[in-house]
């Protein structure tokens, strides 16, 4: 029975500091998300640089799994090289390492502190940034109450006899030392909770000191197998720096593992309190791997661009390419692969309004599959993208989070539902114009030329617009409805002139112009309200009705 409430202590202490670095991260994400992805992006023209900003980007947001996302999702984007992401890499695993060292020091007298500060704040106002900021604090509270009771868990351990016969075999077996830290760090997600619970050991003199570091070595190596198992078959530029990392955790495990007695001896000497030369050691391995790396980076960049060469073959355009399941507990990074996502609905749009040109125009009637057939794609990319949203916990988003998401939904569902009025309306009458040889006369096909490459060029608009959110942008697509508006009115006059002047092949032949007119006028009703509207809409500039308001 005493051991099952030992057991149950450890896993509470642990669980309850996971959570607590859950809520720092959160935290943080909601306060100052999108401004850390630009602290990020500007700096990564240089190694020096990127490395820093990983250094503090990671110590920010306890995570340098978050850290290392973002940096995936700026190579994968082609936004920057595999160079500066590798050293963003180097950064966030010093960063982590800054974490531990912090932590292992006896700051327990701060969490009470910590936890009333952060609540009177987290319960001031739920809109602002200063409830974000009191989720940090309490997340900080959290994990400093969690590493106490820690403490406090494992001094029953201490005097258990079998338990220290068990332990004290790692001495004797240091690969199994090795192989426990990297299945603890794996099941945990984290090297922090895992570093921490061995300096705990370690300071009760339940593992000895070089069994200690071999478990931290061990620690090292299970954070890094993570990021490359979740990266599975993703495309190579996903899995570069992942395998980058892993091999530079395994080549300083080896270092390490070969002079781990002179190491043991340097760290003795030093005469730290006890504990925290687990976390010293933690942070000097982390720091002396980035700074052999380093210089090395470029040349390391050319071997892994070789090792995993980009695909060459083409792939399912149905399928999603930026989704990355791994990222939804990282909102912010979520969000931008589910916006870059998005951005492919854009370019399937214009594929289809292109082929659907060809058709009208040149009569290619070999295209109608084809251009029918990328309805598909859009139906299948809007449902993959809504599917991921929903996975998103709003619980973590802050306002301007939750407004992105909104944003996102509304661009990809306006987007397939042009797809859809393409595909069975203007597909299908193109079809049957094309089956009744009802050709237009010049002037028709002239300003049905004109009126398909408006569209066009108004969704690409629209797909540029939903990254710039630019309210002149905006305003300018808007009142290109007018226009759409103006030309189906036009066409409708002439229609009902001929129908009057009783000229009946000319009346057939502009009835199906008049109905063209009129899909690509709904078409581009749906390409203006996926971007235009939602900006307008924020800036105030958008009317509830278009109706006049009733007096008296």
């Amino acid at each position: 029975m005493d051991s099952l409430i030992v057991i149950l202590a450890l896993v509470g202490a642990i669980s309850l500091l996971l959570w607590g670095t859950h809520m720092v991260q959160s935290g943080v994400q909601r306060a100052f998300g999108p401004r850390l992805r630009t602290v990020l992006a500007d700096t990564l023209d240089n190694r020096i640089k990127a490395l820093l900003a990983g250094i503090g980007i990671t110590v920010v947001l306890q995570s340098s799994t978050a850290t290392a996302l973002m940096a995936t999702n700026f190579t994968s984007a082609g936004l920057i090289g595999l160079l500066p992401a590798m050293a963003v890499m180097l950064g966030a695993n010093v960063g982590t390492a800054l974490i531990v060292t912090l932590l292992s020091f006896n700051v327990a007298i701060l969490s009470a502190p910590l936890i009333t500060i952060g609540l009177i704040l987290f319960r001031l106002d739920k809109d602002s940034r200063r409830h974000d900021l009191g989720r940090v604090l309490i997340g900080l509270g959290l994990m400093l109450l969690a590493l106490h009771q820690l403490v406090l868990a494992l001094e029953p351990v201490a005097q258990s006899t079998e338990v220290m016969t068990l332990l004290g075999l790692l001495g004797a077996m240091p690969l199994v030392a090795v192989i426990l830290g990297t299945l603890l760090a794996w099941a945990m997600h984290s090297s922090v909770a895992v570093v921490l619970l061995v300096g705990s050991l370690a300071t009760h003199g339940i593992v000895g000191h070089e069994s200690a570091l071999l478990l931290v070595l061990g620690a090292n190596l299970g954070t890094a197998l993570n990021p490359l198992l979740e990266a599975g078959d993703k495309s190579p530029s996903a899995r570069r720096m992942p395998l980058f990392n892993l091999g530079n955790r395994l080549l300083g495990l080896a270092i390490a593992w070969l002079a781990l007695p002179q190491i043991s001896v340097a760290l003795s000497a030093m005469n730290l309190p006890d504990g925290a030369d687990v976390a010293v050691f933690h942070l000097g391995f982390n720091f002396a791997m980035a700074l052999i790396a380093l210089p090395f980076l470029p040349q390391i960049a050319v071997w892994m661009c070789r090792l995993l060469p980009d695909r060459q073959d083409a792939a399912d355009p149905a399928q999603p390419i930026y989704l990355d399941h791994s990222a939804l507990d990282i909102p912010m990074i979520a969000l931008g692969g589910a916006q870059r996502e998005a951005l492919r609905l854009a370019d399937t749009l214009e594929a289809m309004l292109n082929g659907a040109r060809e058709v009208l125009v040149h009569n290619e009637r070999k295209l109608l599959a084809e251009t029918r057939a990328r309805d598909d794609v859009l139906d299948s990319l809007n449902t993959h993208i809504k599917r991921y949203l929903a996975q998103v916990d709003e619980d973590d988003l802050g306002e301007d989070d939750k407004e992105r998401l909104h944003r996102i939904l509304v661009f990809v569902m306006n987007m397939e539902q042009a797809g859809d009025v393409i595909d069975r309306h203007l597909l299908l009458h193109a079809t049957k114009r094309l089956k009744r040889g009802l050709l237009p006369d010049a002037d028709n096909e002239e300003e049905l030329t004109a009126i398909l490459d408006r569209l066009i060029a108004n969704t690409r608009t629209a797909a540029s617009l939903f990254v710039t959110e630019d309210a002149q942008v905006a305003r300018k697509l808007a009142e290109e409805k007018a226009l759409f508006r103006r030309v189906e009115q036009d066409a409708t006059t002439r229609h009902f002139a001929l129908m009057r002047d009783g000229v009946t092949a000319a009346s057939q032949s502009s009835a199906l112009h008049l109905d063209l007119l009129r899909d690509l006028k709904l078409a581009n009703s749906f390409v203006v309200a996926a971007a235009a509207y939602p900006v307008l809409d924020r800036a105030g500039e958008l009317l509830p009705s278009r109706m006049a308001s009733t007096i008296g």
